[in-house]
């Protein structure tokens, strides 16, 4: 009973959270990123009844019984399960804000540039039900430059490439929002499954998706000294059906991705080509910013700098860029309100 009192508290702390397919980060306001976890839940088939959220959840990932499901409930940056989410969401809040309070946190959440009106609807619901007092929703594109330190505010073009696990985005910003920008459902998870393919035809080798992960993350698309890395890959032989092992190469890597690579590169091009010819010349001089997960895959910004015949720079700590940026508009309400893309009937 003390412990409670001693608990509770008048008000939450202000959070920033980036909603990702893979994996969620959350800024808090006054510590920093506090929380960078997998956006995973374990639940029953019959009942789906929770019994796991994030790293716990990952490591079920094909490894389940029957009865169990690792599922999740983010689908191409935005909400595919509306009450696993709330779930989901509400358990990393309690993670990060010990105790109770009579008054809510704040929340500023990051959206694709390309989210409907219906699917920012249900993000700010899923906030509101968690107990968020007041809910504030920012393109993740623009919450990525705020975050690298760009002159977001200025009529200065600057271009944000995010691949992340669920969809790769390409965005051209200015004057506190996006001018110009293309997604597709191609990203870090399509990766994976290209490498379980892979092994299937060429080794007859059946893997997770966590080995595929481990496959991506260590030998990347391709190693700009030329040095060869090899990593050994347990599966199991689809012929005889016993546990075996291979080693893969990095220079399989590049076959292996192309297939993944390529539809990236060609909305990268075709953002390139849409952008007005006064935003283009900033892009020229400045660069290509390259932000999420896909941002360290090894030996990926040399090959679109070698496509695009332009610079490309990764933001510094890509996997929290989203995060940082929409933590430092926790502090500046200015900039928030003229960069924030909340529906107005909401």
């Amino acid at each position: 009973m003390f412990r409670e009192i001693f608990n509770f508290k008048l008000i939450c702390r202000d959070l920033a959270i980036d909603l990702g397919t893979t994996n969620t980060v959350i800024y808090q306001k006054g510590k920093g990123v506090v929380l960078n976890a997998p956006s995973v839940v374990a639940i029953t088939r019959k009942t789906r009844e929770v019994i796991g959220i994030g790293y716990e959840a990952k490591k079920m990932l094909g490894k389940t019984p029957e009865n169990i499901s690792a599922i999740r409930p983010l689908k191409d940056g935005v909400v595919a399960d509306f009450e696993i989410t709330k779930k989901m969401i509400e358990h990393f809040i309690q993670q990060v804000q010990a105790g109770k309070a009579m008054i809510g946190p704040r929340l500023i959440i990051g959206v694709p540039s390309k989210a409907t009106k219906v699917e920012k609807r249900a993000l700010v619901d899923i906030a509101k039900e968690v107990g968020a007092r007041k809910v504030a929703l920012v393109e993740e594109p623009v919450a990525a430059a705020v975050g690298a330190d760009l002159p977001v505010s200025e009529p200065v073009g600057n271009m944000i490439v995010d691949i992340g696990g669920g969809t790769s985005e390409a965005a051209v910003t200015s004057l506190n929002g996006v001018v110009i920008s293309n997604s597709i459902r191609i990203a870090g998870d399509e990766m994976n499954e290209t490498i379980i393919q892979y092994l299937k035809e060429k080794y007859n080798l059946f893997i997770g998706e966590q080995m595929a992960e481990k496959i991506k993350i260590t030998l990347g698309y391709y190693s700009p000294s030329g040095k060869e890395d090899k990593i050994k890959v347990r599966g199991r032989d689809l012929n005889k059906g016993f546990p075996t092992e291979i080693e893969l190469s990095s220079k399989e890597m590049k076959e292996i991705l192309n297939p993944v690579l390529v539809p990236i590169m060609d909305m990268i091009e075709a953002t390139l080509e849409q952008c007005p010819p006064e935003l283009a010349g900033d892009v020229m001089e400045n660069g290509i910013y390259l932000t999420g997960g896909g941002a360290c895959l090894k030996g990926l910004d040399t090959y679109i700098s070698k496509r695009v015949k332009l610079s490309v720079k990764k933001v510094p700590d890509p996997l929290l860029a989203v995060a940082i940026g929409l933590g430092k508009l926790l502090d500046d309400t200015r900039l928030l309100s003229a960069v924030e893309v909340t529906p107005n009937n909401i």
